[in-house]
């Protein structure tokens, strides 16, 4: 073989001249079929390739061919996303060792491929996880989701990964395509401990847990413990063609939602979600962004909460984090500064909180992003008014409606205000609690956006 191989020439060149062009069809088809040969081998072993290394990880393959890399063109877009507020209560040392972990998120606009952030922020350990998944719900407000629908997550090829400390993690991509307006379930399964664990507190949506690896059960019966938190959870993105960018919602509890009814997505960037969706559809020449709430309760400007690291990071603090490093943001609605009023008994300065909504707007411009600013709602009747802190409120909604903080301005004040005390809220718009908007009043808020303050971008200078 080495000789036909390497000096095949000699033997033909002593054979007649008429035999020479059968021998070299003859010479020809071997290769042909050698190369088949090495081509097939090859097609075999890429193809039994999981992406891993070191052994073999059968069940390491996502499943119901998944891929991390993308089926379809489109733009990457955030269409769900949430705050780390802080550590979980009572999961200082276990964490959820031996538990999976149900989300559930509802998805603002829609794609044929997903990814998900996962934090462990406030961890004081490594967050080892082993399993994760990713489907659509069945829409029955349970912990099912549709089977078909099932998709096993990896993280740079593998399924198990280790988030430090402080940390956080993006999924590869996996081909499912997400409707908008759609709940989706992300499941975790964590087989060690680890805590505290990373959460955001005010959900106003049920999620799950089950003992034991149950990340690729599509019954959701084996769920039946019903949590109000989202659990290492920061972020849903999906490859659209519907969406071209993000518009991020920075807020405190009002934009968190906290008083809606759980379950409903009734928060108003909800409802500004849909209308910018409906309108696009409609033919509108708006642009076609998805929303993602980046509010927290009790988020103040400029003060940050306790602990370390802090919780309840302030404003200014987590702006990079929130805002900023969310994906393909184009533009930020600030609804913030009402927590700097009522937390800081006459130490309230509308200089100080102004000048503090004015550096994030600052730091939105250097990126190139539009900055659309709301006034502060009238909160009479609340626990914390005071003539002295209605001044304030007054003194920062006149700087953002004289266009000294915003690029554009949102009047809720104006919209959600009782035309007889101007001071409260009116009583339809009202939660009860004097402070927080009832559903009627968020969809209000969500109504009364200007669509067209989306558009455009950030000025080099304020």
């Amino acid at each position: 073989m080495t000789k036909s191989r390497d000096g095949g020439a000699g033997p033909a060149a002593e054979q007649p001249t008429t035999a020479a062009p059968a021998k070299h069809r003859a010479v020809l088809t071997a290769l042909v079929a050698l190369v088949l040969a090495v081509s097939a081998v090859i097609y075999v072993t890429v193809a039994a390739d999981d992406g891993t290394s070191g052994g073999t990880f059968a069940d390491s393959r996502p499943h119901r061919d998944a891929s991390v890399a993308p089926a379809s063109t489109g733009t990457w877009v955030g269409a769900w996303a949430t705050s780390p507020v802080g550590g979980e209560p009572d999961t200082g040392t276990e964490g959820l060792a031996g538990r999976s972990v149900r989300n559930v998120v509802h998805a603002s606009t829609g794609g044929t491929s997903a990814r998900i952030t996962l934090s462990n922020l406030y961890g004081q350990s490594p967050l080892t996880l082993t399993h994760a998944s990713l489907a659509l719900s069945t829409g029955d407000g349970t912990a099912a989701a549709d089977a078909e629908t099932m998709r096993r997550l990896t993280f740079n090829g593998s399924t198990r990964v280790v988030i430090p400390p402080g940390g956080q993690i993006v999924s590869d991509a996996v081909r499912l395509t997400v409707p908008h307006d759609t709940d989706v379930l992300v499941t975790t399964y964590s087989p060690t401990p680890s805590g505290p664990v990373t959460y955001h507190p005010y959900a106003r949506q049920v999620s799950y847990a089950a003992r034991g690896d149950r990340t690729e059960d599509a019954t959701g019966t084996p769920y039946t413990e019903q949590t109000p938190y989202w659990r290492y959870l920061t972020a849903l993105d999906v490859l659209s063609n519907e969406a071209t960018g993000t518009a991020v919602v920075f807020g405190d509890s009002i934009t968190d939602g906290i008083t809606s009814t759980v379950g409903a997505n009734r928060r108003w960037p909800d409802i500004l979600a849909g209308r910018l969706r409906t309108a696009v559809g409609s033919g509108d020449a708006l642009p076609r962004y998805g929303v993602v709430n980046e509010g927290i309760s009790g988020n103040q400007v400029l003060a940050d909460g306790l602990g370390r690291p802090v919780e309840n990071q302030s404003g200014l603090g987590r702006f990079g984090r929130d805002v900023l490093s969310r994906t393909n943001v184009k533009v930020v609605v600030i609804d913030l500064g009402v927590n700097d009023i009522l937390r800081n008994p006459d130490r309230a300065d509308p200089n100080r909180i102004a000048d503090g909504l004015r550096t994030l707007v600052r730091q939105a411009h250097a990126r190139g992003l539009k900055v659309v600013g709301a006034t502060l709602l009238p909160f009479k009747g609340h626990r914390g008014f005071t003539p002295a802190r209605e001044t304030v409120r007054r003194q920062i909604n006149a700087e953002i409606r004289a266009g000294r903080v915003y690029d554009a301005v949102v009047d809720f004040d104006a919209s959600l205000k009782d035309p007889y005390d101007p001071r409260r809220l009116r009583p339809e718009y009202d939660s009860g609690d004097h402070l927080h908007p009832s559903d009627l009043g968020f969809r209000k808020m969500g109504e009364v956006f200007d669509l067209g303050a989306l558009k455009g971008a950030g000025q080099a200078e304020l």
